[in-house]
């Protein structure tokens, strides 16, 4: 059934990837959600009654940690906007399409990467 002159996904297919993209930035917003809330609220592991020098390294680790969190928040916040904009591209009936080549992204490749706008030919050549 799938021809190579196929122009774009039909909208079964759409509701499809919708359906999982869906379900993607649900746990996606959970994960967010659940990074920034533990940037807001660091639990202090008793480090209060511990003695100065521990006190020092702990910050330090404390510091590290929250940096990390940080950088996983953002990475999750760029995932999330990509999510999104995938959803946008499904309602325009775009979704799928590579933006280099025109032609349709493979389904394996989208299931990996529901977010995807390149097919893996145009993705290797900017490699």
């Amino acid at each position: 059934m799938e021809k190579s002159t196929k122009t774009r996904y039909s909208d079964s297919e759409l509701q499809e990837f919708k359906e999982l993209i869906l379900e993607k930035l649900r746990m996606a917003k959970e994960e967010f959600l659940s990074l920034t809330n533990s940037l807001s609220n660091p639990n202090s592991n008793g480090t209060e009654d511990t003695s100065g020098t521990y006190k020092t390294l702990e910050d330090g680790s404390a510091t590290l940690e929250k940096e990390q969190i940080n950088q996983l928040a953002a990475r999750q916040k760029k995932f999330i906007d990509n999510l999104e904009a995938a959803l946008v591209r499904i309602e325009n009936k775009t979704y799928g399409i590579c933006r280099e080549t025109g032609q349709l992204i493979q389904k394996e490749r989208l299931r990996a990467v529901p977010h995807a706008t390149l097919s893996m030919e145009a993705k290797l050549k900017q490699a």
